[in-house]
């Protein structure tokens, strides 16, 4: 059935061939089946490994609670066929087809969703016990490390950096992380709402170093830039990621300023029949009146969506849907769930709920009276509840709204 399919590409004679086999691959190839979609659907792996999903990677996988984190999805039931283990190596879209080792593979519709790769450290490649934390086989590295209760060194106070720390404490290890900014997640949060986290990293005794880069890394130490060395059986590198776009080069596919896929409203790219969706692409957002590029889970379930709709539209002339999503995010770290929802970037004002020197609090980003974006330390209620308002657009009471005991929901303008 899988060759009939190949050659013929099913009743509707079009081949879908997607590149990635991470979540939004993944669910690209699941979202056209569940539309209706009977052609040909390809989806082509780097990794040897099923598909698998990745948050679990920093938590139970890396501390040996897990086997694995593999999608639960019947790939042979839905049609679905899996190239794995197998590089994509360049595009050319005059003639329709990817390079790969294998010999050419031609598409008559192609989905890029090939994620985001880790930014390595600079002069560690290659250096002994210098480690990233983004495959399943860098988990599975990484866990005899933790397992033996090394010294570890992690280079980068973000979220992946205080999730990692977070397990090699819960694991035994000593554990410092080493910030060139001046706190945690400067990348991603104002000071005034990190500021708090820093004290996370002391409470469960870990040391966080800010002001502070790495020098060199020697065998068993890290050598920092002020000239102190910190024992390190291991480092984990945890500086970001940049979408893993470099093999499209010369391609004719637009790329932003990151080195992303640049997608339009409906996650098309400017070449006729390509699509790009997940940490590879940026989107323009009606919402937030700018281009997002949004490295996280949710994005990556929830993309796929409006390419399936898209793909199969074109076909049935359905009108266009168009991706306008309320970013959001979670982490585990230090003993709090920590959830985001929206984008902060142009609030013109922020509102507290509850004390954040205590175990649950919630940070409010409003504009021209209404929420934009919510940070939510262990009050999952208010996360839930903020979503949907900053979707709804609902113009918000900020008196109201500043009181922790109060519903967000009850506190919109005129409650």
């Amino acid at each position: 059935m899988s060759e009939q399919r190949q050659e013929q590409g099913g009743p509707s004679g079009r081949r879908v061939v997607v590149v990635g086999a991470g979540m939004a691959g993944v669910q690209t190839a699941v979202a056209l089946r569940e539309q209706g979609f009977d052609g040909t659907v390809t989806v082509i792996g780097a990794e040897p490994h099923q598909p698998y999903d990745r948050p679990p990677l920093s938590k139970a996988v890396l501390l040996g609670n897990a086997e694995g984190s593999a999608f639960d999805v019947d790939f042979e039931g839905l049609g679905i066929d899996l190239v794995l283990g197998r590089e994509v190596d360049g595009l050319r879209p005059a003639d329709h087809e990817l390079d790969t080792a294998a010999g050419p593979v031609p598409y008559d519709v192609l989905v890029l969703a090939t994620g985001a790769e880790p930014v390595r450290l600079p002069g560690a490649e290659g250096v002994p016990g210098v480690h990233l934390l983004r495959t399943l086989d860098d988990a599975e590295r990484l866990r005899p490390v933790l397992t033996r209760q090394h010294d570890v060194v992690v280079v980068g106070a973000g979220w992946i950096g205080a999730e990692f720390a977070t397990a090699a404490r819960e694991a035994g290890c000593e554990v410092t992380v080493v910030e060139a900014a001046d706190r945690p997640l400067a990348g991603a949060l104002p000071a005034e709402v990190a500021a708090p986290m820093a004290a996370w990293y002391a409470e469960h005794g870990v040391a966080l170093r800010t002001h502070t880069r790495v020098e060199r890394v020697e065998a068993g130490a890290v050598v920092l830039d002020d000239g102190s060395r910190v024992p390190a059986g291991a480092v984990v590198v945890g500086i970001g990621a940049r979408p893993a776009t470099a093999w499209l080069a010369g391609s004719g596919i637009a790329l932003g300023a990151h080195g992303e896929v640049v997608a339009d409203a409906r996650l098309r790219t400017l070449l006729p029949d390509v699509y790009a969706v997940g940490d590879c692409a940026s989107f323009p957002s009606g919402r937030y009146g700018e281009r997002l590029l949004v490295h996280h889970w949710d994005n990556a379930l929830q993309g796929p969506r409006t390419v399936a709709a898209n793909i199969v539209g074109a076909a049935t002339g359905e009108p266009p849907a168009v991706y306008d999503p309320v970013p959001y995010f979670w982490s585990e770290q230090f003993g709090r769930f920590v959830q985001y929802a929206g984008h902060h970037a142009d609030a013109d004002r922020v509102l507290w709920r509850g004390d954040p020197s205590g175990p649950a609090w919630t940070v409010c980003w409003l504009r021209a009276g209404r929420l934009v974006a919510l940070l939510a330390v262990g009050r999952p209620r208010d996360l839930a509840q903020g979503r949907r308002l900053i979707e709804a657009g609902t113009p918000m009471e900020p008196r109201l709204l500043a009181d922790p005991a109060r519903p967000m929901k009850a506190a919109t303008a005129g409650a």
